[in-house]
């Protein structure tokens, strides 16, 4: 059940968060860079592995840190060679990448899962574009699915 709540997804008590990323991506803005702020061995392990994978757009890498898990889902195009900037979201991308965050957390058992307005920001494309994507992939679940659509920075939401 997709629920929508307004507040900051860092303080999310959701078993999984997830986030849109590119491969190769530097972390150096919005979500993805507050992540890599507060997590920095997200960041660091993330390189190595784009350098060791090279993944692809539409797929996800799973990383777990101290009391918490990041489906890092690759949405963007992605940003190979020295000084390149990753590319914007596609909504192909963004659809296989929902998919494998939905296998994953049916794999995984996760009790949780909390996610922001994925690739509206940095990845430029238009909610009512990705929400119904979201609601294909995840609405059914009978896990509880914190959408957050409002960023409120230093609060809690009330996940329930």
């Amino acid at each position: 059940m997709i629920r929508e709540v307004h507040g900051d997804i860092l303080l999310s008590r959701a078993d999984v968060v997830a986030h849109g990323v590119a491969p190769n991506d530097d972390f150096s803005s919005g979500l993805a860079l507050a992540l890599r702020e507060r997590w920095p061995s997200l960041y660091k392990d993330f390189r190595h592995f784009c350098r060791v994978s090279h993944p692809a757009e539409g797929e996800l890498w799973l990383w777990g840190g101290p009391g918490v898990r990041i489906a890092n889902l690759f949405t963007q195009t992605a940003a190979y060679g020295h000084g390149a900037r990753p590319g914007t979201a596609h909504l192909e991308h963004v659809n296989a990448a929902l998919r494998a965050l939905r296998k994953t957390i049916d794999k995984e058992g996760f009790a949780s899962a909390a996610l922001p307005r994925l690739a509206t920001g940095v990845g430029r494309l238009a909610w009512d574009d990705v929400r119904p994507l979201i609601e294909h992939h995840l609405g059914d679940l009978r896990i509880p699915v914190h959408l957050y659509s409002v960023y409120e920075p230093n609060h809690a939401a009330q996940e329930g």
